[in-house]
C-alpha cells in the first residue's frame, strides 16, 4: 500500500512539474517584488497548499516556519524540501534576495490575515 501512496505523491509532484506550479493570477498596477515572484512562480502552489506548501493566509503554518528564522527558510527554498517543491520552487531564473523577497511577501500576507 505504501507503493501506492508514492506513486500517488509522484504522479502528483510530476504533474505539478509539467504545470510548473506558476500561477496565472495577474492584477494591474505596480507590485512588490516578493508579491510578483509569487504570482508568477509560488501561487499555484502556495495559494491552496498542494503537496503540502504551506498556503498563504495559513498564520499557523507560517508561524511555525518564520520561527526557524528567514535564513532557513531561504535555504530551504534554494535546496526544495522533498517531496512536494523543488529546488527555488521551479524558479531557475530567481535570485537568492528575489525568492527571500517571495518568502517575506508570503509571510507578510499569512500575518496579516490572522484576527
Amino acid at each position: 500500500m505504501g507503493g501506492v501512496m508514492s506513486s500517488s505523491r509522484i504522479v502528483l509532484i510530476g504533474l505539478l512539474v509539467v504545470a510548473g506550479c506558476s500561477g496565472e493570477a495577474e492584477t494591474a498596477g505596480p507590485r512588490h517584488p516578493g508579491e510578483q515572484i509569487y504570482l508568477n512562480t509560488c501561487f499555484s502552489c502556495h495559494a491552496s497548499g498542494v503537496a503540502g506548501a504551506p498556503a498563504v493566509g495559513d498564520s499557523e503554518g507560517w508561524a511555525a516556519l518564520a520561527q526557524k528564522g528567514r535564513e532557513a527558510l531561504l535555504q530551504s527554498t534554494i535546496e526544495g524540501v522533498p517531496p512536494g517543491m523543488p529546488p527555488k520552487g521551479l524558479c531557475a531564473d530567481c535570485t537568492d534576495e528575489e525568492l527571500g523577497q517571495a518568502i517575506d511577501y508570503m509571510i507578510e500576507k499569512s500575518q496579516a490575515s490572522s484576527r
